[in-house]
């Protein structure tokens, strides 16, 4: 990868983990469904007018809509507003790669090895060790809301997966029209609209500055980024950079919030992470030594390299992509 989109996929997961901060602020501002609303509805307009809407059928765009932006951000931001900090969201939905991997199992007929296995275990002992910690310091029933986050979260990939959309930017925002009316139609039913009317006319600037980060910031210009990295390289060389969010998320929290990280949290952190690095490798089965010593085929746009290059006999696939977190 080149030096400088090395500093791009870092920047991504920089801004993708401060994120979590920007939330926790939003949050003082706004009712949670109704900033999960506010921040889709500026995802997508105006950006929608300017990018063509993604090659895939209408119904994936609002399945994805509803489980990714209804459900999984509509979890996290009620569990962060009900007493789940910012940093350890950042970490805890990181889980999501492994329900991802069961939904595939389940659903996509995927058929795992140990190594996969062995994965998922260790993160779930991350996750079971983060919430000994939480229980003892902060609300389980916050802890909870965010790993239902992250299963709607997985529920997405599979439902992208299955969508194969060609360009994650298009993809990101067609999919955010769909979140704010149901948002917004909760938010009314549940937290009344007095609540939200109050909050729209306290609008200050650092309100809308925490509006304008997590959708333009981090979803459009984010997002964008991300599916630019994913086209040039092997999702394989792009994914580990996810890693870095909870990082980021961790630090930046205690940085900008004060938020203390217990030693119980480190450890359920290097479990957690480790468990989804694991979890997410992409393992090459063995090939016969005919078929390994087999021409790479290389795409007509690009020269014949004089030396072999893996890179050029993979066949690009939007399936193999991850999800990063937004």
């Amino acid at each position: 990868m080149r030096p400088s989109h090395l500093c791009l996929a870092v920047l991504v997961a920089a801004l993708w983990g401060v994120n979590f901060v920007v939330i926790d602020i939003g949050l003082d501002h706004f009712p949670p469904l109704l900033f999960c609303a506010l921040r889709f509805l500026v995802a997508a307009v105006p950006a929608v007018f300017f990018v063509p809407r993604p090659k895939v059928a209408l119904r994936w765009v609002v399945f994805v809509g509803l489980s990714l932006g209804v459900a999984k951000f509509g979890l996290l931001f009620i569990g962060m507003n009900q007493g789940m900090p910012a940093g350890l969201s950042s970490l805890v939905l990181q889980i999501q790669a492994v329900f991802t991997a069961l939904l595939a199992i389940t659903l996509l007929g995927e058929r795992p090895g140990r190594t996969r296995l062995i994965g998922m275990a260790v993160a779930f002992g991350g996750i079971a060790l983060a919430a000994v910690d939480e229980g003892a310091s902060g609300p389980l029933g916050a802890f909870a809301l965010v790993i239902a986050a992250a299963a709607f979260w997985g529920v997405s990939n599979v439902l992208t997966r299955k969508a194969a959309p060609p360009d994650a930017l298009s993809w990101m925002v067609w999919v955010s029209l769909i979140p704010p009316l149901p948002l917004l139609a909760l938010s009314l039913l549940f937290e009344g609209p007095r609540a939200d009317l109050d909050a729209l006319r306290a609008l200050d600037w650092s309100g809308a500055g925490a509006i304008v980060y997590v959708a333009w910031v981090t979803t459009v210009f984010g997002f964008g980024v991300w599916g630019f990295l994913l086209r040039t390289y092997d999702a394989s060389a792009v994914a580990p950079f996810s890693l870095l969010v909870p990082v980021f998320g961790m630090s930046s929290a205690a940085l900008f919030l004060g938020e203390t990280v217990s030693p119980l949290r480190w450890g359920a952190a290097v479990l957690l992470v480790g468990g989804v690095a694991v979890t997410s490798l992409k393992l090459k089965p063995n090939r016969p030594a005919a078929a390994a010593d087999a021409p790479a085929q290389t795409p007509a746009a690009r020269p014949v390299p004089a030396l072999p290059r893996t890179s050029a006999s993979r066949t690009p696939s939007t399936t193999s992509r991850p999800s990063p977190p937004g």
